[in-house]
């Protein structure tokens, strides 16, 4: 490993991420590592990890090189591997054209969920393709405390609990997973997403995103979130024949969400970049023993 890593620090509606650039995918990131990375006292801190490789470097991308040159590698907080961050994804498409790899307009970025497309507008907002929901069948509920709620299972690409409550303080402290049943729902874990009404097409939200705790935005439990509202509401796409679009406000900002007709929803919000410096590999090897 040499003497340092660059590394850039970034955001999407507040959730921050590490980001490591490594077109080559020469750097061992293992769990400890990204754990240590976004440690927020110890280390340099953030919700999770984004390894900027090509995606022919990489063994789960290359079969994605062809349609998109670059691979987002995320990691949750703790270390463990997700197959999409929504937010993540702005913040990604921010950092290359931070870096000039790519200018405004459209492009595509692989993912473990899939290959997404971007539009970087000139107004600075992103949006990201995320592709369909699926609304797997089977009742949920979701608890804090005494207290459940039932909540609407939809998968994109990650899986989401969303449940509509009065008050986004219902919620409880969230630091701890919210506990759900059937266990059978969700055999990996689950994003948990607390709803309440703003208004016509207006929701608020608070999330327990898996592997990282409460964070300030979710961008795929922004999306499941638009779906859900839009399902209780009577506003299906694919019935109505009309896209339906939701504004979506988390605790860091706000996200807007349209599903079209044909399934496919769009997620637009800011991305930036704050900082960028260097890694000490020495301390990296240190935090791992």
């Amino acid at each position: 490993m040499s003497t340092r890593i660059a590394f850039l620090k970034g955001h999407g509606t507040e959730n921050d991420f590490v980001i490591v650039p490594d077109p080559e995918n020469s750097i061992d990131l293992p769990p400890a590592a990204v754990a240590a990375l976004c440690d927020r006292r110890a280390g340099i801190g953030g919700d999770g990890v984004l390894h900027v490789v090509r995606s022919a470097a990489h063994p789960e991308a290359r079969e994605m090189a062809a349609e998109a040159e670059w691979f987002m590698d995320y990691r949750n907080g703790d270390g463990s591997v997700a197959e999409m961050c929504g937010n993540g994804v702005r913040v990604f498409a921010r950092y290359l054209q931070h870096a000039g790899h790519v200018t405004e307009g459209d492009l595509a970025i692989a993912t473990r969920g899939g290959v997404k497309t971007v539009h970087i507008a000139k107004d600075g907002d992103i949006t990201v393709g995320m592709g369909r929901a699926r609304l797997p069948e089977g009742d949920v509920t979701v608890s804090v405390g005494e207290r459940s709620w039932p909540a609407r299972n939809v998968n994109m690409g990650n899986p989401h609990a969303v449940a509509f409550v009065d008050d986004l303080a219902d919620a409880g402290d969230l630091l701890s997973p919210p506990p759900f049943s059937p266990s059978s729902a969700y055999p990996d874990g689950v994003n948990v997403e607390f709803v309440v009404d703003r208004g016509p097409h207006h929701v608020a939200m608070r999330v327990h995103e898996r592997g990282s705790g409460e964070t300030r935005s979710c961008g795929t439990g922004a999306c499941a979130v638009a779906v859900a509202a839009a399902r209780r509401d009577g506003a299906d796409p694919a019935a109505t024949g009309t896209p339906a679009t939701y504004t979506v406000d988390v605790p860091g900002g706000t996200l807007v969400i349209t599903e079209r007709p044909d399934g496919e929803i769009e997620m637009t919000g800011p991305a930036v970049i704050v900082a960028e410096g260097e890694i000490n590999a020495e301390w990296l090897e240190t935090a791992l023993r």
